[in-house]
């Protein structure tokens, strides 16, 4: 799946139709906002709490950013990136070259982070605000192209943060008379990345199905009874650690072995991909018990096996 613009008669034809939106792109402000909350929300009574709190504060770095430091305007060049990208994502994570703004949203990120650090933290914070800019630029295409064991969890949560940051900035430049593309739908559209988990929506596109990007922040559609990561549909179970209305559950795949929270906003209207995955790590450590594997990524939860 990829994104393309709409000549003005599909855009008119689109306006008239009951098509189900395929690509809903975030508003960061009031997704950090929302985050941030719902984190410190989930934090009370949980045996993770440390860790919601110090991702509750990170995100607050970045919703700061995001007002105070925004990204330079490229809505030209990404227009015509989409206009010449003949069928590639035009974000694409693994090859699209980023600008030396990352970085500066890293270092100030760092250091509006270090009020918050404990002693674990901060010779992290540390490390990265000297390392060089050729050390930076090769951990962060290392970190997008999967060879996390190569970053280390440490450095790749405040790496993707920045990252992410950046990226979900550009997202927000590009058209919006963009549509998805048919095709493999396991990444994102956007910008390749791997979900963090579903959700279920409410309200204008009630009972839909969204898979949320771990880096964009975009979201896209997807069938729900389909395996995210492999399209099949015969062997999918549902699984959860309270009872069958519970919020946030585990959709594995019998087929491919692999399995991707689903959060329901019909059941608790709250719920936020990465902060109620965070909180509910006992499922997933069940997950790894029946021999599945998580085919998303949460950016606070690198794997660096």
């Amino acid at each position: 799946m990829s994104i393309r613009i709409l000549p003005e008669n599909e855009i008119k034809q689109a306006a008239h139709s009951f098509e189900n939106p395929p690509l809903l792109f975030a508003n960061p402000k009031n997704l950090y906002f929302r985050r941030a909350k719902r984190l410190r929300d989930l934090a009370q009574n949980n045996p993770f709490a440390d860790y919601l709190e110090f991702a509750a504060n990170l995100v607050e770095v970045q919703l700061d950013l995001l007002e105070n430091k925004p990204i330079a305007n490229y809505t030209e060049k990404l227009t015509a990136c989409i206009e010449h990208s003949q069928g590639e994502k035009p974000l694409n994570a693994k090859n699209f070259k980023r600008s030396d703004e990352w970085r500066e949203l890293l270092l100030a990120l760092l250091e509006k982070f270090k009020p918050y650090a404990n002693d674990n933290v901060l010779p992290t914070i540390e490390w990265l605000e000297k390392a060089a800019n050729s050390e930076l630029d090769k951990l962060a295409d290392d970190l997008l192209n999967e060879r996390y064991e190569l970053v280390g969890a440490d450095k790749a949560v405040f790496l993707w943060a920045a990252l992410s940051l950046y990226w979900t900035q550009l997202a927000q430049q590009l058209p919006r008379n963009t549509r998805t593309e048919v095709g493999e739908r396991h990444t994102c559209p956007v910008c390749d990345s791997a979900p963090i988990a579903s959700v279920i929506h409410f309200g204008n596109t009630q009972g839909l199905r969204y898979l949320h990007c771990s880096l964009c922040e975009s979201e896209w559609h997807m069938t729900r009874s389909q395996c995210s990561n492999c399209d099949q549909s015969g062997k999918l179970d549902y699984w959860s650690l309270e009872s069958v209305e519970a919020p946030v559950k585990a959709e594995s795949c019998g087929d491919c072995g692999s399995y991707l929270k689903v959060m329901y906003q019909e059941k608790d209207p709250h719920v936020e991909p990465i902060a109620d995955d965070l909180a509910t790590l006992f499922l997933d450590a069940e997950m790894e018990q029946k021999d599945f594997a998580r085919s998303g990524i949460n950016p606070f939860l690198f794997q660096v096996e």
